[in-house]
């Protein structure tokens, strides 16, 4: 099988996705934060429902000749009787105005006289907040899908929707490959990596262990995770040394749908559809398992396959290797816009020259101090703007 690029990897991962078919539930607004919405959330009426003041002063009629007879004060929570022509009413912020007037004359502003309002005169809208200018009724605001933040629940209570249907959140398991992590020789550095970002993007994540180097205890392992978990996440194993075990396993098990990333590092994770559960095999060393993780993990356990980005310029001069069709994740450090790439010599990690070295960052976990990736298939030059696609971002 051929190894896919990244936006073929990437639909490997939806798919895998869409079959996993989780449950319903309903939750508090106040529970929403990493949920994915399993139903569209339309604006049952306008917001604000009425035309409201944005200052404390005097509702008027646009363009009314003064003087005005003050006949009420009206409040946020007030649903205030008509004014007739020739009246105006005090009024407090975000409250609505009467019927009859439309627009406010800030209090500093104003020229009183006890209940009579002597000017200044008012245009039409002034400090005015219109109805449905903020929501529009039976406006789609959310789509089914979406995956829900914090900050959506001020606009879902102004809505007055106290609860909203997510589907429920997948089961993930771990699973670390490799006989010198299995008898405690060597430290497992991608475990807590994965179990972090799972549990950021909204599931339930459990760590189920370590296996050492043998075939049989791996697929055995990896088939007793697959039949309790909706996704495993496995570490190492993935490429084609004698101790790498998981992908054979995995084809024994089940459909290896993607063999590889034609993106560096990275190249070996691996996409695989066991019964009722989907396997990403990630590569064992950290930054390479890192990228395949935001890259291909994001998508199968969010759905989400946009990378937000922000505009930097290069620092440095930066080579990449003679490889057609392939595809570079740059880990950069970014300051005052500018991206320095970490490994290159003149980063706070230095693995090489201007030539992108893969290979040895891949193993680098201080380039896990970097601020975000950019993703390249051509050389780069100091100055060149790029897109850099922050990890804060991504791994939420």
């Amino acid at each position: 099988m051929d190894i896919p690029d990244r936006a073929t990897a990437t639909e490997r991962a939806l798919a895998l996705r869409a079959a996993l078919s989780p449950g319903t539930e309903r939750v508090g607004t106040d529970a929403l934060a990493g949920r994915t919405l399993a139903e569209p959330i339309d604006a049952p009426e306008a917001r604000p429902p009425t035309d409201r003041a944005t200052m404390d002063g005097f509702a008027v009629p646009a363009d009314a000749e003064a003087p005005l007879d003050v006949v009420a004060s009206v409040g946020p929570e007030d649903d205030p009787a008509p004014v007739e022509p020739g009246q105006a009413v005090r009024i407090a912020t975000g409250a609505p105005l009467p019927e009859g007037t439309d627009a406010v004359i800030k209090r500093e502003d104003a020229d009183a006289d006890g209940d009579r309002l002597l000017g200044p005169p008012a245009g039409a809208g002034q400090h005015v907040y219109r109805r449905g200018t903020n929501v529009a009724s039976g406006e789609r605001l959310f789509d089914a899908g979406e995956r829900l933040a914090p900050r959506d629940a001020p606009l879902l209570a102004d809505l007055g929707v106290e609860h909203v249907t997510v589907h429920e959140r997948l089961s993930v398991a771990t699973l670390a490959t490799g006989t010198e992590i299995n008898e405690g020789r060597q430290p497992d550095r991608d475990t807590a990596m994965a179990l972090g970002l799972a549990r950021a993007w909204g599931h339930d994540a459990t760590d189920g262990g370590t296996v050492p180097d043998d075939y049989d205890r791996v697929r055995e392992r990896v088939a007793a995770l697959a039949a309790q978990y909706d996704v495993l996440l496995t570490s190492g194993g993935t490429s084609v040394g004698r101790g790498d075990h998981v992908t054979r396993a995995l084809a024994d098990l089940g459909e290896v749908v993607c063999p590889g990333m034609a993106v560096r590092p990275g190249r070996p994770a691996t996409l695989a559809r066991l019964p009722d559960c989907a396997v990403l095999a990630l590569p064992g060393k950290p930054v390479a398992a890192h990228t395949a993780a935001v890259l291909l993990g994001r998508p199968l356990l969010t759905g989400e396959t946009a990378h937000p980005t922000v505009p930097a310029a290069m620092a440095v001069d930066l080579a990449l290797p003679e490889r057609p069709g392939m595809e570079y994740a740059v880990p950069v450090a970014l300051s005052e816009g500018r991206a320095t790439p970490m490994g290159h010599r003149d980063s706070p990690l230095s693995l090489y020259g201007e030539r992108f070295r893969p290979g040895r960052l891949a193993s680098a976990t201080r380039a896990t101090r970097a601020d975000g990736l950019v993703l390249a298939s051509e050389a780069l030059a100091a100055g060149d703007d790029v897109s850099v696609v922050p990890y804060e971002v991504v791994e939420r």
